[in-house]
């Protein structure tokens, strides 16, 4: 019988590669393609976390409580990546941009992440208040008696008062102002020497808000233009973000005494 015509194959008739390998190899390239597809989706994920440097572009709102008080506020102006929860806070941690005063944006990093730029930024810090007299409050019972010598013409319809080194106020000097209706303004800052740039936050000052929050707030010298319109605004941004609803106080609550700290 004619070979041509029998049901077998001859050696040179086989294939060259079997259907059997030709399945294994889509299923490797197949494995391949979802393991490059992981892998690039991850390090896209890995690569947004890491230009985000700790920073958040949500807007998504927190309940947070501290002390007696209640605060809604917005994980892109939440610090640090470890205080945006809901609950209870000893202190939460803030940044916003000036004159804006909004949180981080991926169309403003620069102003967050260039310190030569970080004189735009303000940083609050919200706790429960210690003491019974905020930094106004305080000028009277407790700054006067620091001053050494008398007081001096400063920046900006700012009165300078300098504070004796042995108070541990060394290179300090305290600002202050009258306003009407208002008790004085007063601001401790270190002000740059001639020459030198002023940094991101040293001057400081601690006003109270809410039923029993102290908020400390730090800014750049270069905005001391603007201290009246930053106290106003920070002030006014605070207030609007106390939730109205009565809060019991947390087991953390401390007592409120009048010593500088």
């Amino acid at each position: 019988m004619d070979n041509r015509f029998s049901s077998g194959l001859s050696a040179d008739e086989q294939p060259l590669v079997s259907n059997r390998f030709l399945f294994g190899t889509a299923i490797v390239i197949g494995l391949l393609a979802l393991l490059s597809g992981g892998i690039s989706i991850a390090g896209h994920w890995f690569g947004e976390r890491l230009s985000l440097a700790g920073h958040s572009v949500s807007s998504d709102i927190y309940t947070v409580s501290i002390g007696q008080d209640r605060l809604r506020l917005t994980a892109n102006t939440i610090r640090f990546e470890g205080q945006r929860h809901d609950g209870p806070a000893q202190r939460v941690d803030l940044y916003l941009l000036w004159p804006e005063m909004t949180g981080y944006h991926q169309e403003y990093r620069r102003r967050f992440d260039d310190i030569s730029l970080s004189d735009t930024l303000l940083f609050l810090q919200i706790s429960q208040s210690t003491m019974s007299r905020d930094m106004s409050g305080r000028i009277e019972p407790i700054y006067s008696k620091l001053f050494s010598g008398p007081p001096e013409q400063g920046p900006y319809g700012l009165t300078l008062h300098r504070l004796r080194s042995e108070t541990g106020y060394e290179n300090e000097v305290l600002l202050t102002a009258p306003r009407l209706g208002q008790p004085d303004y007063a601001v401790r800052c270190i002000l740059p020497k001639p020459g030198t740039p002023a940094s991101s936050g040293d001057c400081q000052r601690d006003i109270h808000v809410g039923r029993d929050l102290s908020v400390l707030y730090r800014f750049s010298s270069s905005l001391l233009a603007d201290w009246d319109r930053i106290d106003d605004a920070v002030r006014s941004y605070m207030e609007s973000r106390i939730s109205d609803a009565p809060h019991a106080a947390l087991p953390f609550d401390k007592k409120r005494t009048d010593n500088e700290t």
